[in-house]
């Protein structure tokens, strides 16, 4: 045999990449186990010395006790739930939408004032939203809508990054495209519907995932919009069970409570992370 038979060559860089990212992942991760494992720790294993990181009896008592306590209010759990998936997904879906169709017109036509337009979406951009909570809440008071979803809705719909992002994921879109739909006889709305937003579809993921988030965790749009508990959101609820009497009994059921509301953020992650990843990464169509 020849003993020059070739070795196959260990790449040492991307061993130690795949490591590190390796590494990196499970101490990111690390928050979000504990996290879980507290909220199936009993009572007695909530406050060991040392801390051990998975229980050794896990139980499914911090969520019993979660729906028992907000239960012997006027509001359950589940009715903070509700309020949650109701106010979120109104954000989500009419906020694509506006941002979609203010985009397209401001990305492939020819308007009076497009530039400054554009201009002040850029600019909006710059705003923190706690800047914008006090003119919000005064528009919301003198029109009439506190204590009422739109209230909590409304001020979501205002995204800037939403419009800027599809303005620029648009800017990639042939022009001869649209000119052919036209050809052959497409008005704007069929153009939109059957040819933009098909061809959205990551940025749309993406900015759908963001403004779910935002949403979603948003601890101050229920307290600010809400003074009746029927229409409150799932942050008002942990902040009240986290704050309520008793905080060192609830410590589990405060972690249950917890675990729940990150669980449709990590499902809408998992949905999306594939279109989020093209917008990032993919450079769209050229001419």
């Amino acid at each position: 045999m020849r003993a020059g038979v070739a070795r196959k060559r260990i790449d040492w860089g991307g061993v130690f990449l795949y490591t590190f990212l390796t590494i990196g992942g499970l101490l990111f991760l690390a928050p979000l186990v504990y996290m879980a494992s507290t909220s199936v720790k009993p009572v007695s294993e909530l406050f060991l010395f040392p801390p051990r990181f998975f229980p050794i009896n896990p139980t499914l008592i911090n969520f019993r006790d979660l729906f028992f306590i907000t239960g012997t209010t006027t509001v359950p759990f589940s009715r903070y739930i509700f309020n949650s998936v109701v106010v979120t997904s109104a954000i989500v879906i009419f906020g694509v939408l506006i941002s979609a169709m203010a985009a397209y017109p401001l990305a492939k036509h020819t308007m009076p004032l497009k530039s400054t337009v554009f201009n002040l979406i850029v600019t909006a951009l710059m705003f923190s939203p706690v800047v914008l909570q006090i003119p919000q809440y005064l528009i919301i008071s003198q029109s009439g809508m506190m204590n009422t979803y739109w209230a909590m809705i409304l001020p979501g719909l205002a995204a800037p990054v939403g419009i800027f992002l599809m303005i620029q994921f648009l800017k990639q879109i042939p022009d001869s495209l649209l000119e052919s739909a036209r050809i052959e006889g497409a008005n704007e709305w069929v153009i939109l519907w059957k040819i933009v937003v098909p061809l959205l579809k990551p940025a749309i993921a993406t900015f759908a995932l963001f403004s779910f988030i935002s949403a979603w965790n948003d601890p101050y749009a229920s307290t600010m919009y809400a003074t009746k508990d029927q229409i409150k959101t799932i942050p008002f609820a942990i902040t009240s069970i986290s704050g309520g009497a008793g905080v060192v009994a609830r410590v589990g059921t405060f972690a249950a409570a917890s675990f729940l509301m990150i669980i449709p953020t990590i499902m809408v992650f998992i949905i999306t992370q594939r279109m989020v990843l093209q917008t990032m990464a993919h450079s769209g169509m050229k001419e």
